[in-house]
């Protein structure tokens, strides 16, 4: 039943925040919605921050679960943007709140974790210094991130899969390139 009850009031407020701004939304909002008290709300959640946070948590626990291996560059950026895709008012809307940084280091958390699931694939039975694997994560989190962050100013404005992917596509081969001249032999 607690799961059930945790479960409800999350899935309340994304249901808000696909109707309006963070800025808008109330714990009273949100315990009217799912039918609950705010007692309630509040043995599972501090305030609304914290259930922001647990959300974004629990995003990142089953991206982790759904996505152990990652076989390239284009689909580290595609689990990234699967919730926003998923949900373009609410990312929004929790993107242009005061909660931003909250959603930025979600983001980040992501792009690492895809980054180094789809390096740790790339070398497969190669050998680099840890520092360019440092390097290598760090990149293509970097470059991933950028794009995603980029996209979300524009207010989702255009396909950044489609972007994405084109740009992989004009840069086959760079990453591999770059890990042949390092390789430890």
């Amino acid at each position: 039943m607690a799961g059930f009850t945790k479960k409800a009031i999350r899935d309340s407020f994304i249901k808000l925040l696909n109707e309006k701004p963070l800025s808008q939304i109330t714990i009273r909002d949100i315990v009217d919605d799912c039918g609950v008290n705010r007692n309630t709300f509040y043995y599972y959640f501090e305030d609304l921050p914290s259930l922001l946070e647990s959300i974004v948590n629990d995003e990142f626990d089953r991206i982790i679960k759904e996505h152990p291996t990652i076989a390239s560059i284009e689909d580290c950026l595609d689990v990234m943007v699967d919730f926003a895709l998923k949900n373009r008012k609410a990312a929004l809307n929790i993107y242009r709140s005061t909660n931003r940084d909250i959603y930025e280091q979600y983001q980040w958390h992501i792009c690492n974790h895809a980054a180094t699931t789809y390096i740790d694939s790339v070398l497969a039975e190669r050998t680099i210094s840890e520092e360019d694997y440092a390097l290598f994560v760090n990149y293509v989190t970097c470059v991933c991130f950028g794009f995603a962050i980029g996209w979300m100013n524009t207010g989702m404005a255009y396909d950044i899969q489609s972007s994405f992917h084109r740009l992989c596509e004009l840069k086959q081969g760079e990453l591999e390139q770059m890990i042949a001249r390092c390789e430890v032999k």
